[in-house]
């Protein structure tokens, strides 16, 4: 076996995932750049995750390195990664720099902020709470 795989996803992947299961998972969700799997027992690598799409086919292009469809990650026509990609390359050209904006968020998680009750026990929350009882960033 092996105890690490190493995978090409890139920017635009992370976000693609990230909307596909915000839609249609219900869930908040994307593709760590690194992730230990389920069994414990292989290292998962995105070494690219934080590279835009276009950066990678321009030194692809500098480099004469062929650039290879995928035909089993989502590319093919009518699938819901292709409307993920649309909707992403739609905000960007209307609202430049959304998609950098986008994967800094997903490195400045507040789960205090959300709605997830395995995450934040609101229940426990009371009327009592004085200033310094809450975190400073709310």
């Amino acid at each position: 076996g092996c105890s690490a795989l190493v995978l090409g996803h890139h920017r635009e992947d992370i976000l693609e995932t990230f909307f596909m299961n915000l839609f249609h998972g219900g869930r908040l969700a994307a593709m760590p750049p690194k992730l230990l799997n389920d069994d414990g027992d292989v290292m998962v690598l995105r070494p690219l995750a934080y590279c835009a799409e276009a950066d990678l086919e321009k030194f692809a292009g500098a480099m004469k390195f062929p650039i290879i469809p995928c035909d089993l990650c989502g590319s093919q026509d009518g699938l819901q990664r292709n409307a993920m990609k649309a909707m992403l390359d739609d905000l960007e050209k209307r609202m430049p720099g959304r998609k950098d904006t986008m994967i800094h968020a997903m490195t400045n998680v507040r789960p205090s902020h959300l709605l997830d009750r395995k995450l934040f026990d609101f229940a426990a929350l009371n009327e009592t709470l004085t200033r310094q009882d809450v975190p400073d960033d709310i």
